[in-house]
């Protein structure tokens, strides 16, 4: 049995549901839908304390904020997104058309299509998260997608320059100095100024996410979006300093942000606490990472590491590191979970900003069913047909017709049938002599 050395609430799906929430968002992107640009220039200036001409920058104002960054901060954008760019394209290279004749003269094919427009909203806020202007806006660009509209709020009233200077140089076509239930409202259901897109991705606050998930149908989004997880799955051979660095390391992101270390010893659980005590006091962001920690950090002792990958997976958390003597055995043995970190040389926040994998995972347990963002969210996988052979096309039709009529769809049985009595001379009651002359006579017309 395991043992609870920390315990505390596990979060779900049903904790993200805030009446509050809801009803202001529901009232925000009602407005903005009747009322458009009026709208969302109203909601600007009252939450990003933001009022210009045009919320979208020119060619001219980009040039000028990027010419205010270090070259050093524009290296290494370049070679983040050179990683992130990288990756994406091998996941697109791995997507391929296919078309196979599943009978003689009957083509069955697949083909993956971008969709025609994504929107891509990054934060700004407290944590200006620069580095998913490379997740969203690559990965759309790699998949072909044409036109890619970004927005960012400005923070503090000050326009923040290496987002956009992110977003230019991962090819966004449009940027909007725009924030918010007003930014991913206007994308979604568009306005005089912004046309609309199909699909937006990117994290957000609590409003942004509810303003995806009521948007959701009349555009894409990727996920429904939840607190930072992190999960570290360790035995004895594991470096305690690593673990606890690496548990807080994610903490920062929020105060409801959960923590957990699921590890085969006890001493090394121990320490791990004992670290991060020491640790929380000089953190500049222990104002979030020491609430996270407090209220929702687990530690739990499991007798053995198949216990402990078999804990991990009921966790489904959205990152999971793995402090093992063989960590690639994580692999093979756990399943649930939104992206592996394999080994001490390897941890959650290369993820999130610089090693090339797709930061925008699954939390609140949607590791269970579905995986992040990545090229395949821009593509619609399409299906097209052509039967060929009139032989292939009767026998169709025959079973056709008498599949329809089990489900009593006799509009569909009948059009099975007209290919069947066409090519084939198969009799049916409701093809009389007049329906036959008729249909002779049309295509003899037609010829």
């Amino acid at each position: 049995m395991p043992l609870h050395l920390k315990s505390a609430p596990t979060k779900t799906f049903a904790d993200t549901a805030q009446q509050d929430v809801a009803e202001r968002v529901r009232g925000i992107i009602g407005d903005i839908r009747e009322n458009g640009d009026a709208a969302v220039r109203q909601y600007a200036e009252q939450f990003d304390k933001s009022s210009r001409e045009s919320y979208r920058l020119t060619d001219a104002e980009i040039e000028e904020i990027i010419g205010t960054l270090s070259p050093q901060v524009i290296q290494d954008i370049e070679f983040v997104q050179n990683q992130v760019r990288r990756f994406a394209q091998a996941q697109r290279d791995s997507l391929v058309d296919i078309e196979v004749e599943t009978l003689p003269g009957v083509f069955l094919g697949q083909k993956h299509v971008p969709v025609q427009a994504a929107g891509a909203y990054i934060p700004g806020g407290k944590y200006p998260l620069t580095a998913s202007a490379h997740m969203t806006i690559i990965t759309a660009k790699v998949a072909g997608v044409p036109r890619v509209v970004a927005c960012t709020p400005p923070i503090r009233g000050e326009i923040p320059a290496a987002t956009i200077a992110a977003m230019k140089m991962a090819g966004a076509d449009e940027i909007y100095l725009l924030g918010g239930v007003q930014a991913v409202a206007a994308m979604a259901v568009g306005t005089d100024s912004i046309e609309r897109v199909n699909m937006i991705a990117g994290p957000g606050n609590a409003y942004v996410a509810e303003a995806k998930r009521q948007l959701f149908g009349e555009v894409g989004i990727d996920l429904f979006a939840g607190p930072t997880e992190i999960l570290i799955v360790a035995d004895e051979h594991a470096d305690p300093f690593f673990t606890a660095v690496d548990l807080l390391s994610q903490a920062e992101h929020g105060p409801d942000s959960p923590a957990v270390l699921v590890t085969t010893s006890q001493s090394l659980a121990e320490e791990v606490m004992d670290w991060i005590e020491k640790i929380l006091p000089g953190m500049p962001t222990r104002d979030y990472a020491g609430p996270a920690w407090r209220d929702w950090g687990q530690v739990i002792v499991a007798d053995d590491l198949d216990e402990a990958y078999r804990i991990a997976d009921e966790f489904a958390f959205e990152h999971v590191q793995i402090f093992t003597e063989n960590p690639r055995e994580a692999l093979t043995k756990m399943h649930d979970y939104g992206a592996l970190f394999l080994g001490e040389n390897t941890c959650v926040s290369y993820g999130d900003k610089v090693i090339g994998t797709n930061h925008v995972l699954p939390t609140l347990g949607a590791a269970r069913y579905t995986g992040g963002l990545w090229v395949g969210k821009y593509l619609r996988t399409v299906t097209y047909q052509e039967v060929q052979n009139t032989e292939s096309s009767a026998e169709l039709g025959a079973v056709c017709g008498r599949a329809a009529r089990v489900e009593l769809f006799e509009g569909h049985a009948r059009s099975g049938d007209a290919r069947a009595w066409r090519h084939a001379g198969t009799e049916f009651a409701w093809i009389d002599e007049s329906h036959a002359a008729v249909a002779s006579g049309a295509v003899t017309d037609a010829r």
